[in-house]
């Protein structure tokens, strides 16, 4: 039987184990927008950690996450807004797949949640951030005046495919990691 210490202890180990995987994950770039914002696995590990461990911890791991992509990964801001937005506040709400801790399914809809929020806030920094004052043109998508039309189309670019990565990466991993999605190895 584990006292609180001890989980306590394992709970900010594997934090730091899936903040350091999600920040060497990021690395790996399977396309990148020339004004920020990339497909990587690398939210998978922060979903992963919030669906184990809870909201709050799961928040928390997204905002360290964030802060590393802010200092170390060469930042794309318009502003100490932008950093705020499209950085700490960004990757935070990846810890509400916290909300289906105890759950070995809830990898899918924490995702979905997660990566919905995250998508928020980008959009809001591209409404009121970078708020687009010309037309401005995006490969195949054609050429936009709005900026809310332009920030959900640039950002959709990036954030849809990278659910759907993480998506991916759950169902491959889900049978074989089942009972540490549902944080069964927690309950001893």
């Amino acid at each position: 039987m584990e006292n609180n210490t001890h989980k306590k202890m394992r709970a900010l180990t594997e934090g730091a184990i899936m903040v350091a995987l999600a920040f060497v994950l990021s690395f790996v770039k399977l396309y990148e927008l020339p004004a920020g914002g990339s497909l990587t696995p690398a939210m998978f590990p922060i979903l992963l950690y919030a669906l184990r461990f809870g909201l709050w911890r799961g928040l928390g791991a997204g905002f360290v996450f964030g802060l590393l992509q802010l200092v170390f990964d060469g930042a794309y801001a318009w502003g100490w807004q932008s950093m705020l937005l499209d950085y700490l506040l960004a990757f935070t709400p990846l810890g509400l797949a916290g909300l289906f801790k105890g759950k070995a399914w809830g990898i899918f809809p924490g995702t979905v949640i997660g990566c919905a929020a995250r998508f928020a806030v980008h959009y809001i920094s591209g409404v009121t951030v970078y708020r687009i004052t010309e037309p401005t043109t995006l490969p195949l998508l054609g050429t936009f005046d709005n900026a809310a039309l332009y920030s959900l189309a640039y950002n959709g670019m990036y954030m849809l495919p990278n659910m759907l990565l993480a998506l991916l990466i759950a169902g491959v991993l889900y049978v074989p990691l089942k009972k540490y999605f549902a944080g069964d190895d927690l309950k001893k």
